[in-house]
């Protein structure tokens, strides 16, 4: 039981630099577009600071005033206009580029969790996850487009300076004082940076998971009387993510006003130096105009550039956060290139219609299924399966029985590939299958879980779930679900919608729904997770002796019910992850201690 699926390290190095490229990348044009926009849109204010400086220029004495007022006007206004179209432009390939960034990253993302096995596609809670997808992405998306904002930035301050140093070099040195300091400052809470923001990132994910547990357990609360302690728990993760998030909020804000008042300052000795410049008339009045103008713009940049590098920071936390999502050494894969449609797919006021997905392999019927030494351990404990090896006949009734803890249910989700076998084979008819999750699927296999998953959506639909419904037999599902006097008793009948997760719904009428999904589908060989759990004994009583009247099918059932012992072909008992013994009930009652145990 020693051997552990490895985990990537929550230390993972990758090179911040490289995945923004990759980013860049993607689609290279309407970045450059992008980027050329957004330089115009930072860079043309330095034209505008010649006319401020051109405008004072007119008003000394011996100037044509008219004339150059005419001038100055006529290049404001063109100025103006040509910035307004810059800047729409601009703002439309921003909005653009950053949706295909976060678009890249959520889709890839979302792929990797669906090309896991099911039961082990997320390491977090469902509320957490969203909120990697959410949050993380953004922060990326953020930092991608505020490099065009650095590079636009970067580009102006350069020419500025240079004009600015054409003019007077002593004044100008003095304004990269400010920025020196800004960069000082962020080296050194670098590192609070990055602890505060994954420390927040974590508390809310923590949150949101428990928001989701608990709406999506409100029945089982109520019926426990549990809601203070419910509402307690919620309260307690609150705090701790008030906390984290009051920390991480504090040192940026703390950083902007140092940032800005740095800033300030740093301006205002510069307007000092400047105006003993003047009173010896080695700088004009327009020469100070353009002083001035442009030292807003440098004094943004230098706030910006703090601003810039805290973000990168926090983008790299983001990168770790979606990595470990991904469940991956490294995001590479969160920005590999990928084909993406940007286009909607239907006409405005039409609603696409939902086809059923076409198996990519031609049904072949079970004649036999065989497992041998099937391994599966937790890597959170020593719990799991070992060396489960068993054989299943066409049109044969199997029960997996066993205590709490056994293994029934992981060895089903490894069975059908919904945890990752760490050793063994799984043959059907014959034939090893090297991805059995992709095997045991409809039209070889259907499943119903433990805890069935039902969506808002009407009966019917939970039912067909992609089946077109002409494939299907409604009526005879929901008889064989024992759910046909059900329907009776709904509003709309199939039609009825059921809520998010069936909450309109009865636990039993959940399992029943889940089962008549099931019975819907003609796939050779049905796994039944005990089922039974939430029925009532009449409803369990009636579903199991509709089931054993349909034996042209294989069944893979778990129980611990005598009803399904009685009647099954085989009985596996499952004891600390591992089989006990195989064999009829009559075998295991005289030669079995376990199965004398869970008979009573």
């Amino acid at each position: 039981m020693n051997k552990k699926i490895n985990s990537p390290s929550r230390d993972r190095k990758f090179s911040m630099g490289k995945l923004l490229l990759k980013m860049m990348a993607y689609r290279p044009g309407l970045y450059a577009v992008n980027c050329l926009l957004w330089a115009m849109i930072h860079v043309l204010p330095l034209g505008m600071g010649l006319l401020f400086k051109e405008f004072f220029l007119i008003l000394t004495p011996g100037s044509n005033f008219y004339r150059g007022l005419f001038v100055v006007c006529a290049l404001t206004l063109a100025y103006t206009l040509g910035r307004m179209l810059n800047i729409y432009l601009g703002a439309n390939a921003d909005n653009l580029h950053r949706f295909t960034m976060s678009a890249l990253l959520r889709k890839n993302m979302l792929e990797s969790i669906l090309n896991k096995p099911g039961a082990a596609a997320t390491p977090w809670a469902s509320g957490e996850a969203l909120n990697c997808f959410r949050d993380d992405a953004g922060t990326i998306e953020d930092t991608i487009s505020w490099t065009l904002d650095f590079i636009g930035s970067l580009t102006f301050v350069i020419v500025a300076i240079t004009i600015m140093l054409n003019i007077n070099v002593n004044i100008t040195l003095f304004v990269f004082a400010p920025m020196i300091i800004v960069v000082g400052i962020v080296q050194m809470l670098r590192e609070k940076l990055q602890s505060y923001r994954e420390a927040a990132r974590e508390a809310t994910g923590k949150v949101t998971g428990a928001m989701g547990e608990i709406f999506g357990a409100v029945q089982a609360i109520k019926v426990a009387g549990e809601e203070e302690n419910a509402v307690g728990y919620l309260e307690g993760l609150n705090a701790t993510r008030h906390k984290y998030m009051l920390r991480d909020s504090l040192l940026s804000q703390t950083l902007n006003s140092l940032f800005n008042n740095t800033v300030s300052l740093g301006t205002g000795f510069i307007l000092l130096l400047a105006a003993g410049y003047m009173k010896k008339g080695e700088l004009s009045l327009g020469d100070l105009s353009l002083f001035i103008f442009y030292l807003s713009f440098i004094s943004d940049f230098t706030s910006f550039y703090g601003n810039f590098i805290a973000n990168t920071r926090q983008a790299k936390i983001s990168f770790q956060r979606i990595a470990e999502l991904m469940q991956e050494d490294t995001p590479v894969n969160a920005v590999a290139h990928t084909k993406m449609s940007l286009k909607p797919g239907t006409k405005k006021g039409k609603i696409a219609e939902v086809t059923s997905v076409e198996t990519a392999v031609e049904k072949e019927e079970l004649q036999e299924l065989k497992v041998e030494g099937l391994t599966y351990c937790y890597e959170s404990s020593e719990n799991g399966v070992v060396d489960i090896s068993f054989t299943l006949k066409k049109d044969s009734f199997t029960v997996i029985t066993g205590r709490i803890g056994s293994g029934k249910s992981t060895l089903l989700k490894v069975l059908l590939g919904l945890l990752p076998a760490q050793s063994g084979s799984i043959s059907w008819n014959g034939k090893v299958l090297k991805a059995p999750g992709d095997f045991l699927v409809d039209p070889h296999c259907s499943y119903t879980p433990q805890i069935p998953r039902l969506v808002s959506d009407s009966v019917k639909n939970n039912i067909l779930f992609g089946l077109r419904e002409e494939e299907a037999d409604i009526e005879e599902a929901l008889h064989s679900a024992v759910f046909e006097e059900d329907i009776l008793q709904l509003e709309q009948g199939l039609e009825t919608v059921i809520g998010p997760r069936g909450v309109k719904l009865s636990g039993g009428q959940i399992q029943r729904v889940a089962v008549a999904r099931m019975f819907a589908r003609r796939s050779s060989l049905r796994v039944f997770d005990d089922i039974s759990s939430a029925l009532d004994v009449e409803t369990e009583s009636k579903l199991w002796h509709r089931l054993f009247a349909k034996r042209s099918v294989t069944c893979l059932v778990v129980s611990n019910r005598r009803l399904a012992l009685k009647q099954a072909d085989q009985i596996i008992v499952m004891k600390d992850g591992r089989i006990d013994g195989i064999g009829t009930l009559e075998e295991l009652l005289r030669n079995n201690e376990e199965m004398k145990a869970i008979w009573g």
